[in-house]
């Protein structure tokens, strides 16, 4: 047999998504690419690895045992590479970081030049809700969790990074140069909300408690994305994080509306459970970001700082 770790990698990906299309996206493949490579590894073995019913791809009980040994065999040239990498005196290892959603706009420019630094540091990042980033901490699966609000009831330690500042948006059909009240506001469109358990939704249902405000029309969608895009298309108003839309006001396509308590003020913070035992490869990006975060903020995030 002659099959490659190439081909180990794209089978055991395969595998783990169940899907060749999901496989290639995560690979930075072309899905025709991830393809040929499996049918390849498939070729080398008398027995079905996968067979395809419908449009969907199942893994049989001996593709399942190649895909076990595929992992482990991985593993070890992980192991010889960081070996490698420690005995020439390199940082190596892995941080695993869950982001909020709005946080994917923020954290890959406080990682990319420490990446850049230390090669035999691999990234594993998700990009979630903030239900889903809190229990990926709890269960301790990741080291790091960025988020805008602190999650009760969990003894975490943090570092703030920066500001996060949250706007009333809307497109531009209407002149908001003069401050008009929310009430007003929203008399012919509704207040767009993210899902239940999203920081921003949380954040703005705090600010509609503490101004007293009666919102008769509203509107749930479950991605800050969709919240933009129902935006642009007219469909109503909402509060969002100005980090997200930056393109949009500078592009003015979105305007940001005067108005009485905003913006609402929080920071996103990088955390972790107290008393985590990080690796080194985690210490050390803690020890960056305490040298770097101010001069990252300058270099990147100077718009966002003067609005």
């Amino acid at each position: 047999m002659n099959y490659t770790l190439n081909q180990l990698r794209i089978f055991l990906k395969v595998v783990q998504n169940q899907s060749v299309t999901k496989a290639s996206e995560e690979l930075h493949l072309t899905q025709p690419a991830v393809s040929i490579q499996l049918k390849n590894f498939q070729d080398q073995f008398e027995i079905p690895l996968t067979e395809v019913v419908g449009r969907k791809i199942y893994v049989t009980d001996f593709g399942k045992e190649i895909a076990e040994a595929a992992e482990q065999i991985l593993q070890q040239v992980s192991t010889i590479d960081y070996k490698t990498l420690a005995y020439k005196g390199q940082l190596f290892g892995k941080i695993k970081i869950s982001v909020v959603s709005t946080g994917k706009y923020v954290m890959p420019y406080f990682l990319a030049d420490f990446l850049k630094m230390h090669p035999g540091v691999e990234l594993e990042m998700d990009v979630t809700n903030k239900n889903k980033v809190v229990k990926s901490l709890q269960n301790n699966e990741v080291d790091f969790a960025l988020v805008s609000i602190l999650p009760e009831k969990m003894k975490v330690e943090k570092i703030d990074l920066m500001q996060n500042k949250l706007f009333l948006v809307g497109n531009m059909e209407e002149d908001f140069t003069k401050k008009k009240k929310i009430e007003a506001i929203l008399e012919n469109r509704p207040l767009l909300f993210r899902e239940s358990g999203s920081g921003t939704r949380q954040t703005m249902e705090r600010f509609i408690v503490q101004q007293d405000l009666k919102i008769n029309k509203r509107m749930e969608l479950t991605s800050n994305e969709a919240v933009k895009q129902a935006i642009l298309a007219g469909l109503g108003y909402s509060i969002m994080p100005l980090i997200g839309i930056r393109r949009e006001i500078q592009n003015k396509d979105l305007q940001i509306i005067p108005l009485k308590g905003l913006p609402i003020k929080t920071n996103w913070s990088l955390i972790w459970v107290k008393g985590k035992n990080h690796n080194p490869a985690a210490l050390a990006y803690l020890d960056y970001l305490k040298k770097e975060k101010e001069a990252i903020i300058h270099s990147k995030f100077s718009w966002y700082e003067m609005m």
